[in-house]
């Protein structure tokens, strides 16, 4: 088993690490980006999810499950070409689910399950 850290200010506060690397996967937390509304979120929580899954041998190409959380479900359309450019050619089993999120500031949380 391999975890994996980013650094970002909740893994210490709550005990838990961006991915982990177990049982011929790589299970990569639930991850909120930064910026100013949710498309800019949306990306920047990808780009660390990304990150994660390099560091972990394996790419985007290789999520075979991802799960959206909003606190608002009409802001998902807007994340829909970012979300189809990413995983268009390799789709995910994917599920959006509407739901607090840890901070009012954050508009998406993405979680992802990738194949090693």
């Amino acid at each position: 088993m391999k975890r994996i850290f980013s650094g970002g200010e909740f893994e210490a506060k709550l005990g838990y690490c961006r991915a982990v690397v177990a049982g011929g996967f790589v299970h990569v937390a639930g991850t909120c980006g930064q910026g100013d509304d949710v498309v800019a979120q949306c990306r920047d929580a990808l780009r660390i999810i990304k990150e994660a899954l390099e560091e972990a041998g394996v790419s985007m190409a290789d999520v075979v499950r991802v799960t959206y959380m909003l606190p608002d479900r009409a802001e998902f359309e807007p994340c829909w070409p970012i979300l189809a450019e990413t995983f268009g050619d390799n789709p995910p089993a994917a599920t959006m689910i509407e739901c607090g999120l840890i901070d009012p500031k954050f508009r998406i949380e993405i979680e992802v399950t990738a194949l090693v």
